[in-house]
């Protein structure tokens, strides 16, 4: 596939469920995909696992925590130096232990859930930026 015309593709939290199964599904279909996780040795793994389905060649492996503007940072310099752009966003982390109470929530508008979709909109504005 030409350079100019590989698409491109980044799923958060991709070591399981979901996100793997997202990963998979894209690179499959000839799109790059950056498979992202919290833990790197989870995340490694997910890879070998992709690797062995003949995978090796659409997905690459990019540790990121999305509550992080540090990892956002770092992940961002990543992808506008491997790849130049970035043509599709899924953004499936989570995070771990967040318990919703959705009147208080509303209530306070605060909370690990608030926090949680500031980050996944910070990450959306350093994606725009690649």
């Amino acid at each position: 596939m030409a350079e100019a015309t590989k698409r491109y593709a980044v799923v958060t939290g991709a070591n399981k469920g979901i996100g793997f199964e997202t990963v998979k599904q894209l690179a499959s279909n000839g799109i790059v995909v950056v498979l992202t996780a919290r833990d790197e040795k989870r995340g490694l793994e997910a890879l070998q696992k992709l690797q062995h389905s003949g995978l090796s060649d659409r997905v690459v492996f990019h540790q990121l925590d999305v509550s992080d503007p540090a990892s956002i940072t770092s992940f961002a310099d990543f992808t506008k130096t491997q790849f130049g752009k970035l043509d599709i966003l899924v953004n499936n982390a989570g995070i771990p232990g967040a318990i919703v109470d959705g009147d208080a929530l509303a209530a306070s508008g605060h909370g690990k859930v608030c926090v949680f979709f500031q980050h996944d909109l910070f990450i959306c504005f350093f994606a725009r930026k690649i």
